[in-house]
């Protein structure tokens, strides 16, 4: 058979994705024929079976950078005295025991709480630190309530009083707030919380920002007050007053350089606000044009100024005696 003249019939593209690369070559680790690939192999066994790693996986397991964490035997012994809410008590092995580890463990048994063992590395590494003293309780986090049902429960509570054929326990029953200005100390805020609960008050309002939260540290001082008086955060505390103020509420700001005394500005027998700042820097500024009266405590000329929690039981005390002594009034008007 004659051959046929002309061109030749190529491939036609048939063949086009063979001569297409394979990419970059794969490292010598990462080829499974390759030597170095067993000799990866063989360490990451090795490295798998270090304790210490092993104990810090565990530990990873067990608790969160963002957990609320509560160390030592003093500190933790308080918080489940106090009944702060907790998920986790986490015990050294091989602890030695004393009285209050004895105790410890009682109270995390009847709370229910999850106990568990763990070496030292694993407890260093769930306290960021050595001085745990081979016990560490982990703290549920706090919830908040939210203003408006702060203030729904309290003005519900309130016209439920309004029935009862007493002044004194009318007068004392309407609305009261505490609302801290830029306390940023955990403590200072427990200490208020506690002082609010003592004087009846119905709740504390904080600011999102710039301010101490809840943590272990502040329900502790509060000496469990948290546990029933509630605490609402807001993203602006301005706007929170001025929402207090469209409900019928009266704001006396506390400071230094107020026009009236605490106890004495005419606003006690309202539903009131009662703003509080931090020692030095006072109330801000929005924050105080938005109060109805500012009101000081009369104090030495030598001090400067009050902590915090101290200014906040002062006031509430004068508040609650200026509400007995306007009770009084009425119910001797009403004798007459």
């Amino acid at each position: 058979m004659a051959n046929k003249k002309g061109p030749t019939k190529g491939s036609g593209g048939k063949h086009r994705n063979a001569l297409r690369g394979k990419g970059p070559t794969p490292k010598a680790e990462d080829r499974v024929y390759h030597k170095a690939y067993k000799a990866k192999q063989v360490a990451d066994r090795r490295k798998a079976a270090d304790p210490r790693l092993a104990a810090r996986r565990r530990a990873a397991k067990y608790t969160s950078d963002g957990a609320d964490l509560v160390i030592g035997r003093n500190a933790v012994l308080e918080a489940l005295r106090v009944g702060v809410p907790s998920t986790q008590l986490y015990i050294a092995s091989h602890i030695e025991h004393d009285d209050r580890t004895r105790e410890i463990i009682k109270i995390a048994t009847g709370q229910g709480l999850h106990l568990l063992e763990a070496d030292r590395l694993e407890m260093d590494h769930i306290a960021h630190s050595g001085n745990h003293q081979g016990i560490i309780l982990k703290v549920q986090p706090y919830e908040y309530a939210s203003l408006r049902d702060l203030a729904d429960k309290a003005e519900k509570r309130a016209k439920a009083m309004e029935q009862v054929d007493s002044p004194q326990i009318r007068i004392s029953a309407r609305p009261l707030f505490i609302a801290l200005d830029g306390v940023t100390d955990p403590q200072n805020l427990g200490a208020v919380i506690r002082s609010a609960a003592a004087f009846g008050a119905n709740g504390v309002i904080l600011p999102e920002r710039r301010s101490a939260s809840v943590t272990a540290s502040a329900w502790k001082v509060s000496a469990g007050a948290a546990a029933h008086l509630p605490v609402a955060r807001v993203v602006n505390l301005t706007k929170a007053i001025e929402a207090l103020k469209e409900r019928g509420y009266y704001v006396v700001g506390l400071d230094g350089g107020g026009d009236a005394l605490v106890g004495e500005t005419g606003f006690e027998t309202d539903p009131l606000v009662v703003v509080l700042g931090s020692e030095g820097k006072g109330i801000s500024r929005l924050v105080r044009e938005s109060c109805d009266a500012i009101a000081g405590i009369p104090i030495d000329s030598q001090v400067e100024s009050l902590n915090a929690s101290v200014a906040a039981g002062i006031s509430l005390y004068a508040v609650a005696r200026a509400r007995r002594e306007a009770a009084q009034q009425q119910a001797q008007a009403a004798a007459k």
